[in-house]
C-alpha cells in the first residue's frame, strides 16, 4: 500500500481558534483592495452626495451661504403647492408609463421577427433581411439624445419641417406646429425617444432570444404553436428577467428627460406643457439659485425612481413564483 501523502504544517490553512481562518496580511490586502477600496468609492460618489441632497432639502440654501438656515419640510410643502411643479410629476408619471410600454413592445415585437419569426417550416430563423433590419433599427442608438431632439426639433417645425411637408403631399393641414401645441408637444416628444432606443432593446431582447434553447422552440412548433403563441407563451416567459431590466432601465430614462425636453422645448412647453422634474430642477437652481429648493425635487425624483424599480422587479419576481 501506498501511504498518502502527508501534509506539511506550512502548507495547512492557517486557522484560529474555533476553526476559523486567520487574517493574514496578504488576506487583509485583498479585503482592502477588492471591497474597501470600491465601498470607500461608492461611499463617497454614491452615498454623500444623496445624504448632502437630502440635507440641503431641508434648508433654505441658495448656494453661496456656507451655513444655510434649516427650514425643515417647508421646501416639500412648497413643491406640492406648486402648479407647475404637480404638473412636471404628471407628465413624468405619463412618460412613465406610455415610453416602456411602447419601448419594449415594440423591441419585443422586432426581436421575435428577426430571430424566429421567419418561415416555420425548416430551421428556426428570422423574417428576410433580418441581419438589415438590426442594424437599420439599431443605428438611431449611436445618435446623441442631443442630436436626436435636434433633428425631430427641424422634423416638427411648422415651417418646411419633414412632418408637415408629408402631410401637405397627402391633403392635409401642414401648418402644425407640433412642439408648440399644448395637446401634442408631449406626445412628438415621446415619439423622437423611441425611435431613439428601440433598436437598443431591440438588440438586447435578440440576444436573450438567442439563449433560448432551441430545443424548446422546436417543440413549441410541433405542437402546432402559432407565431404570436410563440413569442407571448413560450418566448416571453423565459426572457422575463430581461425584459424586467429593460423596464427598470426605460423607466430611468422616462424619468429624466432633461435632454430631450431641453433641446426641444427649452422653456418646458407651451403651459408647461412638456414640463419634466428634471428640467424644472435645473431652472430652479442654476436660473432662480433656490439650491434649497432643488434639492428637494431630486429626492423626490430619487424616490419616485426607486420605487420603480422596486415595483417592476418585484412585480416580475411574483409571477415568477
Amino acid at each position: 500500500m501506498v501511504a498518502a501523502p502527508s501534509i506539511a504544517p506550512s502548507d495547512a490553512p492557517r486557522r484560529g481558534r474555533g476553526g476559523r481562518r486567520r487574517l493574514t496580511p496578504q488576506r487583509a490586502l485583498f479585503f482592502a483592495l477588492f471591497l474597501g477600496a470600491p465601498l470607500l468609492l461608492y461611499i463617497l460618489f454614491v452615498v454623500w452626495p444623496v445624504l448632502q441632497a437630502i440635507f440641503y432639502s431641508l434648508t433654505n440654501w441658495r448656494g453661496l451661504a456656507a451655513t444655510p438656515e434649516f427650514i425643515g419640510l417647508d421646501n416639500y410643502v412648497r413643491l406640492f403647492n406648486d402648479g407647475i411643479f404637480r404638473q412636471a410629476l404628471v407628465n413624468n408619471l405619463i412618460l412613465l408609463i406610455v415610453l416602456p410600454t411602447v419601448v419594449i413592445t415594440l423591441a419585443f415585437v422586432l426581436a421575435v421577427l428577426v430571430t424566429v419569426g421567419g418561415n416555420s417550416r425548416g430551421q428556426i430563423r428570422g423574417v428576410g433581411g433580418a441581419n438589415l433590419y438590426r442594424m437599420v433599427s439599431f443605428f438611431p442608438y449611436v445618435v446623441p439624445a442631443v442630436v436626436v431632439g435636434i433633428l425631430f426639433a427641424f422634423i416638427y417645425s411648422p415651417n418646411g419641417g419633414l412632418l408637415n411637408g408629408m402631410l401637405g403631399l397627402v391633403g392635409l393641414n401642414p401648418g402644425i406646429g407640433w412642439l408648440g401645441h399644448r395637446d401634442l408637444a408631449l406626445w412628438a416628444i415621446m415619439a423622437a425617444v423611441v425611435w431613439s432606443l428601440v433598436g437598443f432593446y431591440m438588440v438586447l431582447f435578440v440576444a436573450a432570444i438567442k439563449a433560448v434553447p432551441s430545443e424548446i422552440v422546436e417543440a413549441a412548433r410541433l405542437d402546432g404553436c402559432g407565431r404570436f403563441r410563440l413569442a407571448v407563451g413560450v418566448i416571453l416567459p423565459m426572457i422575463r428577467e430581461n425584459v424586467s431590466t429593460a423596464a427598470v432601465y426605460m423607466g430611468i430614462v422616462a424619468l429624466d428627460m432633461f435632454v430631450y425636453i431641453r433641446v426641444m422645448t427649452p422653456n418646458g412647453g407651451t403651459g408647461k406643457s412638456t414640463e419634466v422634474i428634471s428640467r424644472y430642477l435645473y431652472e430652479t437652481a442654476f436660473q432662480k439659485s433656490q439650491f434649497g429648493l432643488a434639492s428637494a425635487m431630486g429626492v423626490v425624483l430619487a424616490l419616485v425612481t426607486m420605487l420603480m424599480a422596486v415595483i417592476v422587479l418585484f412585480g416580475f419576481r411574483r409571477k415568477d413564483s
